[in-house]
């Protein structure tokens, strides 16, 4: 840690260009207190300012806020063997206190850190270690092999939990049996200590061990008073077995209280079970955005030689090959050949866009049925889709520290119940006359026994997997407290077009004939089935249950549609131009359908034969039957709806017009959408973004509250917080009713589990003894601790009943 009062600091500067800019600089940085000294040189451009770290933000705020740039790193690192937000606490302000380092945020949801830090002065390893000194560590691998590494980690962990909690349980529940029921029976407590010593000092290790960890840098936690509470008991209640003697002597019964050990133990151990489950999907969903990227591409030499290359290897410029079905693996711009793309991953917009020469095309979309060369522009880092997966690592790193409010109060309760148990301790020895200290050791062990935070370790999870079986019942998946929180106070939900009010898809909403002839409509069948084009497909599913008819000379017309011939006679599906071109006739009222499905901003495809119109049909992505409603209940609600869309103005103004979305912006790009919530969250609105692609995974990432459609992609749902199974906006109404509901529950489990600490702690130390010699014996307390936790599990099934 820095402590040198006068440190200096080299920030490394862009955009400096003349000593005019360096001025600019150096009497910017004059301004801020805390400097010391500061120069800015040309030469290097490089700024030097002394003083302490806590300036370094200061100045690169100024700096900035001038117009210029600095030269710093910005990364987001898993956070390894954090237990509890005062964890994340500790690490944040470990990073913070490095010279070179701007800012630090540890979310300890996703068990990660967003770190800001100069690459002149630090190091990511560096960062690492400076971590690893107070006992936690830092996840450095990038790109697959550290998404790879990360979840085998949370796999790993989570299943050695559930082994734990398992054998932990499995063994404690005999010692409950014997201490509560058979204690008369022949070497009970021997075999209580036989069966409690692995679930304490095995599958409870962990916890003695960052107790010990936090006591080397003066701080305490939530396992700090675990392993006191467990600790004591456990070894007082050896004590006890091997020495009876020693409280015989003095008119005492040495009580054991094996089973409050084990029982500790067990509760806390299922307690964080529970959370990592809920916790465990954070590198899920970077996986699945990285896998998006092919291993490996075909390259074009310049023999025009084919060869099967692995993506690291490959280099701008490089010709690459894409067949049918291919995903693409890098940005470029196509070269030679045509298809149509699916690109709604990245802008949202359902259909796929035609791609010839010249046009630009981005790593992670999918080619449909035509294959072409493109030249690769941006690769690695450089794509969007390596952006996207930035984003949303920065937009889950950026957050404050999730400071659970069990976490928040145990940061002032620890040392508080350790120092009433000391000063219970002390008050015997003192006060307490011949069985002073013995009394006292009964008062300290009493004290921590029934202070041990098991039902406060209950109170979230068990309230939460009520809350999430409910949900799931209902449709609404759910993945952590924070969201849940959250969801009762949005003010304002932001709604993605494609597949969230919209199915997501091109369908045929209306077809007209000038004659209504089936033989035609088998003909338009099986051309279309034929075809590559997207929409093709729309109108194959709309005419399925007719037959295809055999057609001779198809041919597919680039960027204008199909042509095909049926027993001599030449017919055409396409753009109107194509009709144009080829002098076909059309008849006034065919013209006027199509105008008019124009202005609604629908798809019009003609059918003709070879002199004159026969149909126009209108494909559109339908408004899906509930949205209209789910709306107009959140705007009633006193929420506000917006709209975001990749789609164009005219689509999107349709759209909002017949939902009744007064606020809606069109042609949006991902990054932009997480923008627009960023900004709304700066005039204080809570916001709840809905989305269903992966364009929308940043804005996900952002939002407050994340909720995605349950048949859209896997990464939105990894994103999302909660998932709307049916992908019926009518839940999110329900989703907010339940959220009320499960924070109600758990803020009624944490008043039940601090009210047997704020009572029982007094009576455990002894308080009523002067008044009336009452004592509470730790027999008692750990049934107190026990009935704590009882009450609170009760409490959260109630939630099940709950209308």
């Amino acid at each position: 840690m820095a402590t040198d009062k006068a440190l200096k600091i080299h920030i490394p500067l862009e955009g400096v260009e003349s000593e005019h800019c360096a001025l600019i600089v150096d009497k910017g940085l004059e301004k801020i207190k805390g400097i010391s000294e500061h120069s800015v040189a040309l030469n290097n451009r490089m700024a030097t300012i002394s003083g302490e770290e806590e300036v370094l933000p200061l100045a690169v705020q100024t700096i900035r806020d001038l117009g210029y740039e600095v030269a710093s790193v910005k990364a987001t690192f898993p956070v390894l063997d954090m237990t509890c937000a005062s964890c994340a606490v500790s690490v944040e302000s470990m990073l913070k206190a490095q010279a070179g380092v701007v800012s630090a945020s540890v979310n300890y949801a996703s068990a990660s850190v967003a770190v800001e830090y100069l690459p002149n002065m630090i190091d990511a390893q560096a960062l690492r270690q400076v971590v690893q000194s107070i006992g936690y560590d830092l996840l450095l691998e990038k790109g697959n092999e550290g998404a790879e590494t990360l979840e085998a980690l949370h796999a790993a962990k989570f299943s050695q939990l559930k082994s734990k909690t398992l054998w932990a349980s499995l063994l404690s529940l005999p010692v409950v049996i014997i201490g509560m029921f058979f204690m008369e029976m022949p070497y009970a407590n021997e075999l209580m200590w036989v069966l409690s010593t692995p679930v304490v000092l095995w599958f409870g290790k962990d916890f003695f061990i960052n107790a010990w960890k936090q006591a080397k840098n003066r701080s305490a936690n939530m396992d700090t008073l675990v392993a006191l509470g467990s600790g004591i008991a456990y070894v007082f209640s050896v004590f006890n077995t091997l020495f009876a003697g020693f409280w015989h002597q003095r008119g005492l019964h040495g009580h054991v209280y094996f089973e409050a050990a084990a029982v500790i133990i067990s509760f806390i151990l299922l307690g964080k079970l529970l959370e990592e489950k809920a916790k465990g999907n954070t590198a899920t969903a970077i996986k699945k955005l990285i896998g998006l990227q092919p291993k490996t591409v075909t390259v074009i030499a310049e023999n025009g030689e084919e060869s099967l290359k692995p993506i690291e290897a490959l280099q701008k410029g490089a010709l690459i090959l894409v067949k049918p079905g291919e995903q693409i693996a890098v940005d470029g711009v196509v070269v030679k050949g045509n298809s149509y793309v699916d690109e709604s991953m990245l802008s949202g917009e359902p259909l796929p866009v035609e791609k010839k020469e010249k046009e630009p095309v981005f790593a992670g979309t999918l080619n449909q049925k035509g294959s072409f060369q493109f030249r690769a522009e941006k690769i690695g880092a450089e794509t969007m889709l390596a952006q996207i997966i930035r984003m949303v690592q920065e937009a889950q790193g950026s957050k404050a520290p999730v400071q659970k409010l069990v976490d928040k109060i145990a940061g002032i309760f620890v040392p508080v119940v350790i120092g009433i148990a000391l000063l219970a301790f002390v008050a015997w020895i003192i006060l307490g006359g011949d069985n002073g200290f013995s009394q006292g050791l009964i008062a300290l062990a009493t004290v921590l026994v029934i202070a041990c935070p098991c039902a406060l370790g209950l109170a979230t999870p068990t309230a939460i997997m009520v809350g999430i079986g409910k949900g799931a019942e209902k449709g609404i998946l759910i993945k952590d407290a924070l969201s849940l929180e959250l969801a009762k106070k949005i003010t304002a939900v932001v709604l993605d077009k494609t597949g969230t009010i919209t199915e997501g898809k091109p369908v045929v909403t209306d077809a007209y004939w000038l004659t209504e002839e089936d033989a035609a409509k088998q003909v338009l069948l099986s051309i279309e089935k034929q075809s590559e084009h997207p929409l093709a497909a729309a109108v194959a599913l709309f005419y399925k249950d007719l037959k295809a008819t055999p057609i001779e000379d198809f041919e597919s017309l680039t960027g204008m549609g199909a042509r095909a011939t049926v027993a001599g006679i030449t017919y055409v599906v396409g753009k109107q131009q194509l009709l144009l071109d080829k002098n076909i006739s059309i008849a006034a009222s065919l013209k006027q359908q199509s105008e008019k499905w124009s202005k609604e901003s629908k798809t019009v495809i003609w059918f003709a034969d070879d002199q004159n119109a026969l149909a126009v049909l209108a494909i559109a992505d339908t408004i899906k039957e509930t949205s209209i409603a789910a709306i107009q209940q959140l705007k009633q609600s006193g929420i506000k709806v917006y709209m975001l869309t990749g789609d164009n103005e005219a689509t999107a103004s349709a759209i909002a017009a017949q939902t009744g979305i007064t606020q809606y912006t069109a042609e949006v790009m991902p990054e932009q959408k997480a923008a627009f919530i960023k900004q709304l969250q700066s005039e204080g609105q809570v916001v709840a973004m809905v989305g269903d692609g992966i364009n929308d995974s940043a804005a996900l990432a952002q939002a407050d509250v994340s909720i995605a459609m349950g048949k859209g992609s896997d990464i939105a749902m990894d994103v999302a917080k909660m998932t709307i199974i049916s992908s019926d906006l009518n839940k999110i109404p329900e989703a907010i009713k339940l959220s009320r509901q499960t924070v109600a529950t758990i803020r009624q489990n944490l008043f039940w589990a601090f009210i047997y600490n704020i009572i029982g702690i007094p009576l455990a130390a002894g308080i009523l003894y002067p008044i009336n010699g009452f004592l509470l014996n730790p027999m008692i307390a750990g049934a107190a601790m026990a009935l704590s936790s009882v009450s609170v599990v009760s409490n959260s099934l109630l939630l099940k009943w709950k209308k």
